[in-house]
């Protein structure tokens, strides 16, 4: 299991350098002090806080080959830039660094730039780290009203609003949403403000209760489910080989599947039954930040009641473990601290 690798691959060992980072390298996770990066072009950012979550589990299991400083979901302040009206202002920034001149680029889709960055996770370090750079094309200044504790969910939130996005859901649709994780509940609360009739489907009722009431917005145990029961809409958010063939046998005929889930390994499911029922499939990934900060302005989505435990970097070691501890749903890094 995770939680017991990452403690035996954990050194808290520093050398006096510049700033101290959660280095992923050679299949393991430590502490290290390394050089503080130089801005250049970029936003020099002091990180506040940064987030744990599913996909740093994966890289942890070998997902994406990478290596360097972990972590994308961050809240910080901008030190240094050469755009001086950034400077001091509180930020999250987008995790995507396109290269911006490629035809992917030229027609809008950054995202899918087949030389891309991505921070933490492909090409680039990330914020688990006293510092970390990023283009000021991905910044977004968090208000006033927005707590820290708060505004280190935007992305994984934006993640949930770019669902609506990609595959818009009608009021009237009947909703499952697999894996009660901190995803999963996210992306449960964003589809119920639509209207929807939402079934959260996990089997740690425990977490049901950290996030309100939502609309038609119910928790159930896969056990539980009716076996006759389809809906129009399955959303994927368990970060299991297992989520697809459940979803597959949950879905109505000509409903929808939307992939959410990020994981090392290869999932085996029946194509003939994409086919035989018409399914449609649907990834997703990132999504707009200015919509989850207004929803987190806004009050109608919570989060912080997600957050089990905050640890200082140096002791990122517990954190990992906690963070991958079943039942656990948000760990934070606290790299000032």
């Amino acid at each position: 299991m995770i939680q017991d690798d990452v403690p035996d691959g954990f050194d808290d060992s520093l050398e006096e350098r510049s700033m101290r980072g959660l280095v992923f390298a050679d299949g393991k996770a430590r502490v290290a002090s390394v050089d503080k990066p130089s801005c250049g072009a970029e936003a020099l950012i002091r990180v506040h806080l940064a987030g744990i979550c599913a996909t740093d589990r994966e890289i942890l299991r070998g997902y994406g080959a990478f290596s360097g400083i972990m972590g994308h979901e961050f809240v910080g302040t901008v030190e240094e830039c050469r755009d001086s009206r950034w400077v001091g202002r509180r930020v999250v920034g987008e995790i995507n660094c396109p290269c911006n001149t490629c035809p992917v680029c030229r027609r809008g889709d950054g995202i899918h730039c087949p030389s891309r960055q991505v921070l933490g996770i492909h090409g680039r370090n990330g914020a688990m780290a006293e510092y970390c750079l990023l283009p000021l094309d991905n910044l977004h200044e968090v208000p006033d009203s927005v707590s820290d504790r708060q505004a280190v969910f935007v992305e994984p939130l934006a993640a949930a609003v770019a669902i609506l996005q990609r595959a818009p859901i009608a009021p009237s649709s009947q909703v499952a949403v697999i894996g009660d994780g901190r995803l999963g509940l996210l992306v449960a609360q964003v589809v119920a403000l639509g209207g929807a009739e939402v079934t959260l489907v996990g089997r740690h009722p425990e977490k049901w209760s950290r996030i309100p009431p939502v609309g038609t917005l119910c928790g159930l145990r896969p056990e539980e489910w009716p076996k006759q029961q389809k809906v129009d809409v399955v959303i994927e958010c368990s970060g299991s080989p297992d989520g697809l063939p459940f979803a597959l046998d949950r879905v109505r005929p000509r409903g929808s599947i939307i992939l959410k889930s990020t994981f090392q390994g290869t999932p085996s499911f029946d194509m003939t039954a994409i086919a035989l029922h018409e399914i449609t499939i649907q990834g997703s990934r990132c999504g707009p930040f200015k919509p989850a900060l207004n929803l987190l302005q806004r009050r109608l989505v919570t989060v912080e009641s997600l957050i089990d435990a905050t640890f200082p970097l140096n002791r990122a070691g517990e954190a990992l473990a906690l963070a991958f501890k079943p039942g656990t749903l948000k760990v934070l890094l606290d790299p000032r601290s």
